[in-house]
């Protein structure tokens, strides 16, 4: 298990590029599976879940070629179906949450797709139903094995079909799109997740032959094809990396540009770290954030404490809650943060409060966060819990009093690349011990 040893209140300085969107990149690898041609990836970012999906696709029989960096080739013209059935498939895509939207792809192309229950973040129940009853609903036949916790897939040819969804599930709604793109005939799929990366597998598609209206809206009509072409593809810049950045530079009193973020792509996110009383600006597609001794929690209109929540989009991204919760901890004023979705991301609470933080845990979903200012927190030992909890973690530390440790930084190392790396080129001071 390695570890970081950060030295605390060391300032940031100069410029740092996001990477790929880690979110987005699962589900267009996923997306090769569509079609026998080479599809290109462009700015796929090096990090654990990514590599670990790419290396589970080449077991597959599908071509993998590392272009350059952050561009690989994709050819899956002689998929191993067979593959699917050994235990070395059933252990690799266990361990990897994102490997559930293949069943789509697979589904669609070759009628069968098999999947165990997958893994990934241990942040609460994240079930599979959104997923599951949109391909049954296109004709899929599902059968779970209990002893084995194995889910067996099977279909003939996929029809189009009405869907409303249950929830706007992100992987759920590109796991369905994916599967309804060679269905026969019109697929509508209604409360559809209409995120920047639902929107940017839906440019993918429609390049390699799709034929798919509404995007960017929750009504997503899609009219299936015979078979889909290759293409080439660019992946957007990561929002939970650039909210993690200005997160960063707030805490540790840092004065920071992040290049190239795709701003008109970022939502609400500028606006939320705003509310916190965090100074950024715009300049062209970069966000420069000035140092800052202080800041101040906004408070609604009529004076009440605020509120933050995270919502399906264009509401806010539930991946950036636990970083919100961290640097809200060293602004001056009260915020409830409410993360409505997941019933153990806040649980790392109880490690910023022996760090000094004021904050009182009000239930599983709900966190009351009292800011006292600028005043260092102190250093400690941690453990990673989940990839988010981990940056939050890692931001805590940097602007501590002194050396803290975090262990188990595969949780970090699987969304974010070479962090210490970066940051270090920045002024920051962080140790890796392998």
């Amino acid at each position: 298990m390695a570890s970081f040893i950060i030295e605390g209140g060391c300032r940031l300085n100069g410029e740092i590029t996001p990477q790929g969107a880690k979110n987005e990149a699962l589900q267009i690898i996923c997306a090769t599976l569509l079609t026998p041609e080479e599809v290109i990836i462009e700015n796929i970012p090096d990090i654990l879940d990514v590599n670990n999906l790419i290396a589970l696709l080449g077991e597959m029989g599908v071509e993998t070629r590392r272009v350059n960096e952050g561009t690989w080739a994709f050819k899956a013209e002689n998929v191993n179906i067979d593959y699917l059935s050994t235990p070395e498939f059933m252990k690799k895509s266990a361990s990897l949450r994102g490997s559930v939207m293949i069943i789509g792809p697979l589904v669609a192309r070759f009628g069968k797709a098999m999947l165990p229950k997958p893994g990934g973040d241990k942040i609460g129940r994240r079930r599979l139903d959104t997923h599951f009853i949109g391909i049954q609903k296109l004709g899929a036949d599902f059968v779970y094995d209990d002893a084995q916790q194995i889910y067996n897939i099977t279909a003939g040819k996929l029809k189009g079909t009405y869907m409303l969804l249950d929830e706007a599930s992100v992987t759920g709604t590109a796991n369905i799109l994916m599967a309804a793109v060679l269905a026969e005939g019109e697929t509508i799929i209604y409360n559809a997740a209409c995120e920047p990366y639902i929107q940017q597998l839906c440019k993918m598609l429609n390049s390699m032959g799709a034929k798919i209206t509404g995007v960017g809206s929750n009504l997503l009509r899609i009219e299936g094809v015979e078979a889909l072409g290759g293409t080439s593809h660019r992946i957007l810049p990561d929002m939970i990396e650039i909210g993690s950045f200005i997160g960063m530079a707030a805490m540790t009193a840092s004065e920071l540009t992040i290049k190239n973020v795709a701003y008109d792509d970022l939502g609400i996110i500028p606006d939320t770290f705003r509310r916190l009383g965090i100074q950024l600006e715009r300049r062209g597609d970069d966000i420069f954030i000035p140092a800052q001794k202080e800041y101040t929690i906004d408070t609604f209109i009529d004076g009440s404490i605020l509120t933050i929540a995270d919502a399906p989009w264009p509401g806010l991204t539930p991946d950036l809650i636990s970083v919100l919760l961290v640097v809200a901890t060293q602004a001056r004023g009260s915020v409830l943060i409410h993360q409505k979705m997941f019933e153990s991301r806040l649980f790392f609470v109880d490690k910023l409060i022996d760090m000094g933080a004021q904050i009182i845990l009000c239930d599983p979903h709900r966190a009351t966060v009292i800011g006292t200012g600028k005043r260092p927190m102190r250093a400690t030992t941690m453990t990673s819990p989940d990839i988010r909890a981990g940056i939050a973690l890692l931001i805590a530390a940097m602007c501590a009093d002194g050396k803290s440790t975090i262990h188990n930084i595969e949780q970090i190392d699987r969304g974010y690349q070479n962090i210490d790396v970066r940051l270090n080129q920045l002024g920051a001071n962080i140790m890796r011990l392998d």
